[in-house]
């Protein structure tokens, strides 16, 4: 049974990248040397790569990834090489370079430079200077250098940086006598979008024994409390859950405002947005998750981005068990009664968050993008970026979690499958062929039998509902069918409800009343006087600089205050989305300024301040609006 279910599985997916125009699967990447030079006049960056290759099928050529760069020489085997550039697709420009088939093992060199068309690199003016970094998840790497830009290849590397600014890259960093060069090296084979590289004034300052935070000095002392309290911690319990960590040293980079994710899981360095301090601690699980990558993306890997729920899901499941265990030691110290059971009671309040974040993206996405297996063939993968591979990845293996018998079941097995795919990238088929191997023995196929499996990997739109333990939500229920209540009577809200009435709430219960409120006054009528005493009754949430606060609260006045394009309400909130480059608040940002004011308002506001957003999310927010790309 488990072999012709495999079988079907894999055949419903591309055996090789789509996205990708190399010829990846005829190497094997010994080795890769990788060096940039910054040129902050310019902005540009001078790059020389060097593979190392195994010639696995006596292939007569290598192909590499590139998109916009100035190729200026290509070596092989040390001497000079011609080569020839493919055409123009949406992938890019293929650069073939023809070899000797009979020779096993090549080294392949390529000179060459960025352009202003790179899109993986932005040159901004940071808080104290100027200031690079860079982006190359899913498919910009080849605009940094030419590459297997695939997650299905991975290498070894030295990276080589020179600026007159303090670097990081992708590794460990290395000794280096020489003035404004700066060495790392990364034995961890990893693949091309997590190679990475950022240059400013950067200062670090200690969260943990094997953790730094980087940022610009201004900043660094704010970003060191956001973190110290729970960064060796979370380390410490995703160890107990995994196994242990293998990259030496988990330090991290607060980024310029224009950075466009929550985070990026770059080994040795990860990225974080500066939206996450906002002195309250309440995002750090942002920061458990992209620890959480450690193990899932950046040790195993999916092989293409067709597959991508298996790098976000298996993340997800690991920051939210990581967020109930400190939950349950917090708890513990505290003296509460039952402790663990407390700890699930977060985790599972994190997961009724995370479900009504993917009840959003099902209803906003092309139908094709919410499954868990894509197909991307002539496909940007950015197009299909949402919520759904990490929270409906999350719920199917939740869904196996608990169909298999629960945490005491599942853990063993969270071991066994990283174990067995470390260093290396799977498919689906690969994942599911897993289960069976390691469930099988243990008498429980006929469990793995009665799972849906072509439902929940090529299904659209939502999963079962999960069985939630709804504890702590509850309490954020009952307050707001106490809303629902003296609307629906009439009553005096100004005299009902308070900010005190919230005082006992979690941050995230708080954010779950913003965005329960918004869902249930629209099946209601609420007149546009009502929405607009909010402000009177919760200040804390109009004045918040928490950016999951502010992007929740303004969802509800604006999507039913009937506000002007002039309201000072409005005025802020244009003014924040254009401030922050964060697309989880940039994007649906645009979006609530289409339906609650205008789409004029809206492109008028993007005019404003598309300049200070990244290419990615400017590209995106450009789709968003219908202008041309």
């Amino acid at each position: 049974m488990s072999s012709e279910l495999i079988e079907k599985i894999r055949q419903r997916s591309h055996e090789l990248d789509p996205c990708t125009q190399s010829n990846y699967s005829k190497f094997d990447v010994k080795h890769t040397d990788l060096s940039l030079s910054v040129s902050f006049e310019t902005k540009t960056l001078a790059g020389v790569v060097t593979y190392t290759l195994i010639n696995k099928d006596a292939s007569n050529e290598v192909i590499l990834d590139t998109s916009v760069l100035d190729i200026n020489q290509v070596k092989v085997n040390g001497n000079s090489a011609e080569y020839k550039l493919g055409e123009l697709s949406m992938y890019g420009t293929p650069l073939i370079i023809p070899i000797d088939s009979k020779q096993q093992e090549i080294q392949i060199t390529v000179e060459y430079n960025t352009t202003d068309k790179c899109t993986a690199i932005q040159f901004i003016q940071g808080d104290t200077g100027p200031y690079i970094f860079s982006q190359c998840q899913a498919i910009h790497a080849r605009s940094l250098f030419p590459c297997f830009d695939t997650p299905g290849v991975k290498s070894p590397y030295k990276f080589t940086a020179k600026s007159p600014s303090v670097c990081t890259m992708s590794g460990r960093p290395q000794p280096s006598s020489q003035k404004n060069i700066y060495y790392f090296d990364q034995p961890i084979p990893i693949p091309s979008y997590l190679v990475s590289i950022t240059s400013g004034n950067l200062k670090k300052a200690p969260i943990g024994p094997r953790s730094d935070v980087y940022s610009e000095e201004p900043n660094l002392a704010a970003c060191k409390w956001e973190f110290e309290k729970d960064m060796e911690n979370f380390i410490q319990i995703a160890e107990q859950l995994v196994f242990e960590y293998e990259w030496e040293r988990f330090d991290s980079l607060v980024l310029p405002s224009s950075f466009p994710y929550g985070g990026m899981e770059i080994p040795n360095m990860t990225q974080l947005t500066p939206t996450l301090i906002c002195k309250d601690r309440t995002q750090t699980k942002v920061m458990a998750h992209e620890l959480a990558h450690s193990w899932s993306g950046n040790l195993v890997t999916n092989c293409s981005w067709e597959h991508f729920w298996m790098n976000e899901g298996w993340t997800v499941y690991l920051e939210r068990r990581i967020v109930g265990a400190i939950a349950a030691a917090e708890a513990k110290s505290q003296g509460k009664a039952n402790p663990e059971e407390y700890g699930e009671q977060v985790r599972h309040f994190n997961m009724i968050i995370g479900w009504n974040g993917l009840i959003d993206s099902v209803n906003t996405m092309d139908p094709k993008f919410t499954s868990l297996v894509w197909d991307l063939e002539n496909q940007d993968p950015d197009d299909a970026f949402s919520r759904i591979p990490y929270e409906k990845g999350f719920s199917f293996l939740f869904h196996l979690e608990c169909k298999l018998g629960g945490l005491k079941a599942f853990d063993p097995f969270i071991k066994y499958y990283f174990k067995k795919f470390r260093y290396t990238s799977l498919n689906s088929a690969e994942f599911v062929k897993t289960l069976y191997e390691f469930y099988e023995p243990l008498g429980k196929a006929s469990l793995l039998d009665s799972i849906d499996w072509n439902t929940w990997l090529f299904g659209s739109g939502l999963p079962e509902y999960p069985n939630f333990d709804t504890t702590l939500a509850d309490q954020v229920f009952q307050y707001v069918e106490k809303w629902v209540t003296t609307i629906q009577n009439n009553g005096d809200i100004l005299q009902q409800f308070s900010e005190t009435d919230v005082e006992s709430f979690e941050g995230e219960q708080e954010m779950l009343l913003l965005e329960t409120l918004t869902e249930k006054f629209k099946t209601m009528k609420v007149s546009p006087d009502l929405i607009k005493k909010l402000p009177e009754i919760y200040p804390k949430y109009n004045n918040s600089g928490n950016g999951e606060f502010i992007s929740r609260w303004n969802e509800l006045l604006i999507s039913f205050g009937k506000y002007n394009a002039t309201d000072p309400i409005v005025q802020k909130f244009a003014n924040w989305i254009g401030s922050v480059g964060r697309m989880k608040y940039v994007r649906p940002g645009y979006k609530l300024l289409i339906s609650g004011v205008s789409l004029e308002f809206a492109i008028a506001t993007f005019k404003r301040f598309e300049n200070n957003y990244h290419p990615i999310c400017k590209t995106m927010v450009k789709k968003d609006l219908g202008l041309d790309v």
